[in-house]
């Protein structure tokens, strides 16, 4: 492997990893990073006529106020922690006993104890549960913005949706507002997806090192995730890392299978690392101890060219549609195997746009705009129908006001491009 020196990278992590509402001395104004991303969101709210956000999902809760809590926890167990959100108001409802977690976040105007209306909390009385929080958000809502406010809603369960609309309010989705907030970054929010990045980057060169005939695929994932976890990234989305046969098709989840002789083993990183964003970029390696044979190195061929194609025709302004139109052209051998779509962006997670491939767009795509200060990443599985192996990659890239900048800096395999 070259290109890179890990330990020279390391030194430009030393204090990034730290939660976002800890003071910090490396340069980073997270403060400025907060601010930036509650009034995307409140101008969004403004641009679509929404009066309140009442929102769930623990990343959105981070993104619009910087308030980390059992993030995985609260993905199962909604509505655990929720956010009201108006115009001029934040109004953080936190999980019990957790109310301390978020104190001195300047984008949080009140923190107050969550009504948990899950059946998991409540158990056969949940429609009772729903009714009164449907009630007291009513009544809240009501107080800050008035009657019959058009409120944006997340993750809720739909007893509660319906009773919150039942009291007079018109209700949209408040995915519109959050995801085009979230599309745009803002110069201080890059260095934190850098400082991700370079964390993530750490794991893989860890990974990678640790790579050898004999491990089991879930013994060599586990090499990332303490790496992720020391340098106090969050945690993983999925479980997407394979070897030999199990690389084709893709999405065969990490298991006990144990990596052979020369095979490629096959990874996405998905991590949710430093400062709560995203880290998204996709490798294959060989695992040796010989050299690739020929339909190996023709598979990462062909993936690296199609990543590199669909990088280069990235440009600020263009339309989602002149992008699938100009994309690359996946051969037929490999078309029936394709990623489901060719880019997407990213952020805290995956997110809007999905940039589709041409010949799924008229059945999946949309229409919209690639902006200047998007993050997108650019994918590739290439593997035969039928198949005894796949290649998967991916880069990390920023739109510039110019043209592009990528942002993941793991090297490719010399042995595999030839």
């Amino acid at each position: 492997m070259t290109g890179l020196d890990w330990h020279a990278e390391r030194a430009d992590m030393d204090g990034l990893a730290r939660l976002d509402r800890e003071p910090t001395d490396d340069g980073i104004d997270l403060a400025a990073v907060r601010g930036y991303r509650l009034g995307r969101v409140r101008a969004q709210m403004e641009a679509l006529d929404v009066d309140a956000l009442v929102v769930s999902d623990p990343v959105t809760i981070r993104y619009a106020t910087g308030a980390r809590n059992m993030q995985v926890f609260s993905m199962r167990n909604e509505p655990a922690r929720y956010l009201l959100l108006t115009r001029d108001r934040s109004i953080l409802h936190e999980f019990t006993g957790c109310l301390h977690l978020a104190e001195g976040l300047e984008t949080i105007d009140e923190i107050r104890p969550a009504t948990t209306a899950s059946f998991v909390a409540a158990g056969p009385g949940i429609a009772d549960r729903e009714r009164a929080w449907a009630e007291q958000t009513a009544a809240e809502i009501t107080r800050l913005v008035g009657a019959g406010a058009t409120v944006g809603l997340e993750r809720l369960n739909a007893g509660a949706a319906i009773a919150l609309h039942e009291r007079g309010f018109r209700i949209v989705d408040a995915q519109h507002a959050v995801e085009l907030a979230r599309a745009v970054k803002s110069t201080e929010e890059l260095r934190c997806v850098r400082a991700s990045l370079r964390a993530t980057e750490n794991g893989v060169a860890a990974l990678r090192e640790a790579l050898r005939p004999g491990l089991t695929e879930a013994e060599l994932w586990s090499v990332l995730h303490a790496s992720v976890i020391a340098q106090n990234g969050d945690y993983i989305e999925t479980r997407l890392l394979n070897a030999g046969r199990r690389t084709n098709p893709w999405f065969q989840e990490t298991g006990d299978n144990r990596i052979g002789a020369d095979e490629l083993v096959a990874l996405d990183t998905d991590v949710v690392g430093c400062h709560g964003y995203y880290s998204d970029f996709s490798r294959t390696f060989h695992s040796g101890p010989g050299s690739p044979t020929s339909e190996q190195r023709e598979l990462y061929r062909v993936a690296h060219e199609q990543v590199q194609h669909n990088i280069g025709i990235l440009r600020p302004h263009m339309g989602f549609r002149d992008y699938a139109r100009e994309a690359w052209d996946i051969p037929d051998a490999f078309y029936a195997n394709r990623y489901y779509l060719s880019a997407h962006g990213c952020g805290m997670t995956g997110e809007y746009p999905y940039l589709y491939h041409h010949g799924d767009f008229p059945s999946a795509g949309y229409d919209g705009e690639i902006l200047p200060g998007m993050v997108v990443c650019v994918e590739s599985y290439i593997g035969r129908d039928g198949g005894a192996e796949g290649v998967k990659l991916e880069e990390q890239v920023l739109v510039t006001e110019t043209g592009t900048e990528i942002l993941s800096r793991f090297p490719f395999e010399g042995a595999l491009l030839g």
